[in-house]
C-alpha cells in the first residue's frame, strides 16, 4: 500500500510538473508573438510619423505666397489683373455705389444720390 502511495503521489507531482512546463512554454510562445507583434507595430508608428513630418512639411509648402502664386501661374494660367480690375477694400462701398449709378444711367433711370 505504501509503494502504491508513493507511486500515486509520484505520478501527480510529474503531471503537475509537466503542465507547469507545458503552461510555461505557452506562456514564453505568447510573450515571443506579442514581441514581434510589437515590434512591427512600433516600425509601423515610425514610419506613420515619418509620413506624417513629410506631409506637414508638404502642407507647409502650400501655404507660401510664392507657391500659391507659382500654382496659379503654371497649373491654373492666372495671370495678374490689370489695374482697372483692382478694388481697393476701403473704396469697396465707393465702387458699389458707382456701379449701381452706372447700371441705373444703363437703364435709362435716374441716378439717385
Amino acid at each position: 500500500m505504501n509503494q502504491r502511495r508513493f507511486i500515486l503521489l509520484w505520478t501527480l507531482a510529474v503531471s503537475a510538473c509537466v503542465s507547469a512546463f507545458v503552461v510555461h512554454l505557452a506562456l514564453r510562445g505568447r510573450t515571443v508573438d506579442l514581441g514581434y507583434r510589437l515590434g512591427k507595430a512600433r516600425a509601423e508608428q515610425a514610419r506613420l510619423r515619418e509620413v506624417k513630418r513629410v506631409l506637414e512639411l508638404e502642407a507647409a509648402s502650400y501655404q507660401t505666397p510664392q507657391r500659391v502664386e507659382m500654382v496659379g501661374r503654371t497649373l491654373l494660367a492666372m495671370t495678374p489683373p490689370p489695374p482697372e480690375k483692382i478694388i481697393p477694400i476701403r473704396l469697396r462701398d465707393q465702387h458699389k455705389k458707382l456701379l449701381e449709378e452706372k447700371e441705373a444711367v444703363a437703364e435709362g433711370g435716374p441716378s439717385q444720390p
